[in-house]
């Protein structure tokens, strides 16, 4: 996901706020299924990127770069009912929002953003705090959202000496599961650490004595180096008790037990789209790699996926490799691939066979690892993501996992549809090219071998995929600064 949110806000200037109606230029979102049609539900919004309903008609929206949650009622802009001091630098701002469970009986709004030091919005990488990520609980009293507590801290800062700063790999999306617990994804935030399995640090060969990741500490999961993870927490910011790693922590003590305490899940790199199967109740991820290998996984408690030891299935780990340390270029930005973009540990490391790179993983006690349940050769870019709850679009769609762009530039935003087999727990192909559920694709941004998984294109960058109360299924462009609404054109909506 390297620079796409500055290439996509570029992009931004280029593209009409909203496209009313059914879309059907090529200056506007497209529905590859004759009984659909898209239409704008809210427009004129700045870099919107998570979505959740108040009800029919009814929606609150994050605004990344501006730190605003804005109300939007009956497709118009309502008023603004939060306004944070946020550093919005490269992939940082207000980025993810989830309701309680029973909101709005209890009237918990949770947000994921990263905070300014300078009072107001500022997009200048060092005006963060080292913890400057954070996810707090807000309350909602029918006009405005009034802060209530803080549940975590999480790292933001990224100045390690010797390479130039950064502010990307925040991840930043929240979800409640089926258990009423609170899901956030937290992404590498440039670290190479035990959780990045790394077990005794970016330069050091294990085993052997550690190192530390950077000048802030490490390699162990520390405060400032709890990330790659997904968290789960209680609504109130407490540690469940049958959380995967909860026994592993207690044991450990201190500030790091503690953190590894809160582990649903590590080992992973970046990802903005996150969520739960509503018939299996399983946590889907749709994680960003470098230059090779994007995953879909599903993500079960404990699990290790792999990074920055392995992307992509294991039995693959000589392409990963080979791609990784290429001085082939990026088609489209035009950068080498090398690099892995962290200096501390170069893509040379990277393991020469499956076995040398699976007795390399960190493996907390209890964790196990697993290969993704379908990949690309090289990097999509995937971008928001959600499950269709429902029939609205007809019973078809119904339980389909949509997946949006990260990058404009694949059919301009595409949408995938991805379908699951009768047990929910893999992606089910129609290609028998990917019966290997992997799509080999030629290089980054490519769409082949995915042709039979693309439902729509036009989208821009889309950060959220949600299904609304009437039914249809919403979609937040961040480029666009628009929500669209898909529909069925057999239905009356």
């Amino acid at each position: 996901m390297r620079r796409f949110l500055v290439l996509a806000l570029a992009v931004a200037l280029l593209v009409p706020a909203g496209v009313g109606g059914v879309a059907a230029d090529n200056h506007g979102p497209r529905i590859a299924h004759p009984n659909l049609g898209v239409r704008t539900a809210a427009s004129g919004l700045v870099t919107p990127v998570s979505l959740a309903f108040l009800g029919a008609g009814d929606m609150l929206v994050t605004e990344k770069n501006t730190g605003k949650v804005q109300r939007i009622v009956g497709g118009a802009l309502h008023s603004t009912v939060l306004d944070l001091a946020v550093n919005f630098a490269s992939e940082r701002g207000l980025l993810g929002m989830a309701l309680h469970p029973q909101f709005p009986a209890n009237p918990g709004v949770y947000l994921y953003w990263t905070e300014s030091t300078t009072g107001a919005d500022t997009n200048v990488l060092a005006n963060t705090p080292l913890l400057g990520n954070r996810v707090d609980r807000f309350n909602w009293d029918g006009s405005t959202l009034t802060f209530d507590r803080n549940l975590v801290r999480i790292r933001a800062l990224q100045e390690d000496a010797g390479q130039p700063a950064r502010g990307n790999h925040n991840g930043g999306v929240i979800r409640f599961g089926p258990d009423g617990k609170l899901h956030v994804f937290v992404g590498d935030v440039g670290r190479r650490g035990q959780l990045q399995n790394l077990p005794c640090g970016p330069t050091a060969t294990c085993p052997g004595p550690t190192v530390p990741d950077d000048q802030f500490g490490g390699p162990e999961p520390d405060n400032a180096h709890l990330t790659g993870v997904v968290l789960r927490l209680n609504d109130d910011g407490t540690t469940p008790a049958d959380n995967p790693f909860a026994a592993a922590g207690a044991a450990l003590g201190g500030e790091v037990g503690a953190n590894i305490q809160k582990i649903f899940s590590y080992g992973h790199r970046n990802a903005i789209g996150m969520a739960f199967d509503p018939r299996s109740g399983n946590l889907w991820l749709a994680e960003n790699g470098d230059d090779t290998f994007t995953e879909l996984n599903r993500v079960l408690a404990g699990m290790n996926g792999g990074w920055v030891q392995i992307m992509g299935p294991v039995d693959r780990i000589a392409e990963y490799k080979a791609i990784e340390t290429s001085s082939s270029r990026d088609p489209l930005a035009g950068n080498v691939y090398f690099g892995l973009q962290q200096l501390r540990w170069s893509p040379e490391n990277i393991a020469d066979t499956p076995e040398e790179a699976l007795s390399r993983l960190f493996m907390l006690p209890g964790a196990h690892y697993r290969d993704p349940a379908f990949s690309w050769r090289y990097e999509v870019a995937p971008g928001g993501m959600g499950f269709m709850r429902g029939r609205g679009l007809g019973p078809q769609f119904d339980g389909d996992l949509f997946v949006g762009a990260a990058r404009p530039l694949l059919a301009e935003g595409h949408l995938l549809r991805m379908k699951l087999t009768g047990n929910r727990r893999e992606v089910a192909v129609d290609d028998p090219r990917l019966e290997d559920r992997v799509a080999d694709n030629h290089h980054k941004f490519d769409g082949t071998e995915s042709e039979t998984l693309l439902f729509g294109e036009g989208f821009g960058v889309s950060t959220d995929i949600q299904t609304g109360p009437n039914g249809n299924l919403y979609v937040v462009s961040l480029t666009h600064g628009t929500v669209y609404e898909i529909f069925s054109t057999k239905r009356r909506s």
